[in-house]
């Protein structure tokens, strides 16, 4: 570690020398604790006695080599404040902790494991041409070995041979696993973290995370991490008032408590810049993460997320350095931002004013969407454009379409419950929405779950109701979902000019009586076209077209539990002089390619 960049926010390895680093001689801990009196380390390795640890450096971190210390020792810091009392820590750069309740950091070697995805690694790039469909998931509570119990879950190895399967059959090249960091409370999902360099115990060992992200690449499968670098858990033995001092935090009493309860991490002192940076390059490195979905990154753009208290400059200029730097270190690291607000040109490099990211999650679009499908048909014409909108502002950010976790909690109701109708109805609406959210510009994302067409909320204490696919309603929503994957990915008019204006063509978009829209999606190699009628009654529809035409996917087909029986000749589309004629059922969309 540089201590040099290490106080000027500038060291991106500082878990290199900081934590507990074991050898054949033993294992040495480090700690920055620039304000306590006195620390000590407590462990297995001395029977839970003190071992005091010395001033190293410029007095203001401290260190001891114990030669009997060990991998898979457990330890803690007792650290000695200004005040005189001690209070027992776990290790901020530890790099394993024990199962909660449990909190104490746990020794790990983190030089054994020997990769086997080299040809992935080389491989990598950032997709911006290419097809990124991801299934985003909470690693507990997919499938569990055991729904009765709390912790019935598998270890992250024994997760690998049933989630590969699973994500190649139904057409998702990318998982993004919520926080793998560790965290107390199972219902904070690992969004209020107290390690942030330690994968959470509650699904194995490190090298246990490491196999599972090994096999995902040799599978062809990219795996994302969603990482929080905004706050921190207020429990008393991590981060918070860390030695007797605010060292992570605010003093500032309107400024220390997130919206969320937690500790908003202080982004105007260097060494938290040096700490949260080397977390993001820890994952990397150490774990191959192929990207970080950094969450709720407006409570970083503006004061506790709150645009009326104006920007705050010193964690812009965080990310804009971090970012523009991992890229140097990790040229093809995908890195992606889940901001809310309208802060502009997330995506454009940082030499170009904007903030290095390479994607954002497009909330916008996901708001107008799911309160336009609540809306009743009757009265979508009145909000008509705000499917249209969209298209308005696509090109300012490369975007990522979500419908992730957040859609799916709180009295929210799930994706498919969300849809104005009777219970068939909402399974038809949520077949167009899927269909029109796939042939928009854009990456996509979806949560567990929504495949399925889930209808309870989700519950990090349970696994996902996967005994509805018993039911012919669920069973054919869910190949249809299948079948639209697949089209995503094997089709390039659906990704290659993603964010390259040629992609796009409204064909449709002020049929607002219908409510019918209608566009092209282009690439080098295709054309395809797609027309979605959300009003209540079928339409004849018609638009020009000098090509044969050729139906991908209907929505309101038989098969998918539609009404439309298309071996009718009726139901086929009308190709004459230069046109093309179709009649779409209402709530209901189609995607045709022309050739």
């Amino acid at each position: 570690m540089d201590f040099y960049y290490f106080y000027a926010g500038k060291e991106f390895e500082a878990y290199s020398w900081l934590g507990a680093h074991p050898d054949h001689h033993g294992t040495t801990f480090r700690t920055y604790a620039p304000n306590a009196r006195n620390i000590y380390v407590t462990g297995d390795f001395n029977n839970w006695q003190k071992t005091p640890m010395n001033r190293v450096y410029d007095g203001k971190f401290f260190e001891v080599r114990i030669a009997n210390a060990r991998p898979m020792d457990l330890y803690k810091f007792q650290i000695e404040q200004p005040d005189g009392r001690i209070v027992d820590h776990c290790d901020p750069y530890g790099f394993s902790a024990e199962l909660r309740p449990g909190w104490a950091s746990r020794i790990i070697d983190l030089t054994k494991y020997h990769w086997h995805d080299d040809k992935w690694m080389r491989n990598a790039t950032t997709h911006k041409d290419k097809p990124m469909n991801i299934y985003e998931m909470h690693m507990g509570s997919w499938k569990k070995k055991d729904d009765t119990k709390e912790d019935g879950w598998y270890r992250y190895d024994e997760l690998a041979p049933r989630l590969i399967p699973y994500l190649k059959e139904n057409g998702y090249n990318y998982v993004e696993f919520m926080p793998l960091n560790e965290y107390p409370s199972d219902q904070s999902w690992g969004y209020q973290a107290t390690g942030f360099y330690a994968p959470t115990s509650r699904y194995g060992t490190p090298d246990q995370l490491r196999t599972l992200i090994d096999t995902l690449h040799q599978n062809g499968i990219g795996v994302f991490l969603d990482i929080v670098l905004v706050h921190f858990a207020v429990n008393d033995y991590a981060l918070a008032n860390y030695d007797g001092t605010p060292l992570y935090e605010y003093p500032y009493s309107d400024m220390t408590k997130s919206q969320w309860g937690s500790n908003n991490f202080m982004l105007s002192r260097p060494e938290v810049c040096s700490f949260l940076q080397s977390a993001c390059d820890f994952w990397i490195s150490q774990y191959h993460f192929d990207g970080l979905r950094m969450d709720a990154v407006g409570n970083l753009l503006y004061w506790q997320g709150d645009v009326s208290r104006g920007e705050n400059k010193a964690a812009i200029d965080f990310l804009k350095e971090m970012n523009q730097e991992l890229r140097v270190r990790h040229p093809a690291i995908i890195l992606m931002a889940e901001d809310s607000t309208t802060y502009s040109h997330d995506t454009d490099p940082v030499n170009k004013g904007g903030l290095g990211f390479d994607y954002k999650w497009d909330m916008g679009w996901m708001n107008d969407t799911l309160k336009y499908f609540a809306t009743d048909p009757a009265y979508r014409r009145d909000i008509y454009h705000k499917l249209t909108f969209r298209q308005s502002y696509a090109g300012s950010d490369h975007f990522i379409l979500p419908l992730s976790h957040d859609e799916v909690v709180h009295g929210k109701a799930t994706i498919v419950n969300k849809m104005c109708d009777l219970y068939e109805g909402k399974f038809d609406q949520a077949r167009a929405l899927y269909l029109y959210m796939y042939t928009l510009p854009g990456k996509k994302l979806s949560f567990m779950g929504n495949e399925i067409g889930q209808l309870r909320e989700w519950d990090e204490k349970r696994q996902q109701d996967w005994d509805m696919l018993k039911y012919p309603i669920h069973d054919a929503f869910h190949r249809y979902m299948m079948k639209l994957n697949h089209i995503y990915l094997e089709n390039s008019a659906l990704w290659e000019w993603d964010y390259d204006n040629r992609g796009f063509q409204w064909i449709d978009a002020d049929k607002v009586n219908e409510c019918i829209y209608a566009y092209r999606r282009m690439s080098s190699k295709q054309t395809i076209v797609f027309v979605m009628n959300c009003g209540a009654l079928a339409n004849r529809y018609t638009w020009r077209t000098g090509a044969k035409i050729k139906l991908l996917l209907a929505s309101d087909e038989e098969c998918w539990h539609g009404h439309t029986d298309f071996s009718r000749k009726e139901n086929a589309p009308l190709v004459a002089n230069g046109t093309c004629t179709i009649t779409i059922p209402g709530k209901s969309a189609r995607i045709y390619l022309e050739y």
